[in-house]
């Protein structure tokens, strides 16, 4: 066996390894979205009072619904609670 065929079968083994991270990666992905789809449906039994006490709003769930499968809307969430609670940070230390 030569080099460059050594060079290439060893480049063949290596990839293997790869392929099978990436598919496990995407089932881990497949699996958060799911369960953070899951646990989003469950804001909208909340009220408009428990929504605002985690910061968020009626309108905020609305704006992430139609997001695409693969967006995660939590993580989209969480975005606009940060945002918001740091405008309102902003505001306060204007005031002051």
């Amino acid at each position: 066996m030569t080099t460059i065929d050594y060079a290439a079968k060893t480049m063949q083994t290596a990839a293997r390894p790869a392929i099978a991270v990436r598919v496990v990666n995407w089932l881990f992905n497949l699996y958060r979205a799911l369960k953070n789809r899951r646990e989003f449906y469950r804001l909208g039994e909340m009220t408009d009072a428990e929504l605002s006490d985690i910061g968020l709003t009626r309108a905020d769930l609305h704006v992430v619904v139609n997001l695409p499968f693969g967006v995660d809307p939590t993580s989209r969430l969480g975005s606009m609670v940060s945002a918001r609670s740091d405008l309102i940070e902003d505001m306060a230390r204007r005031v002051h």
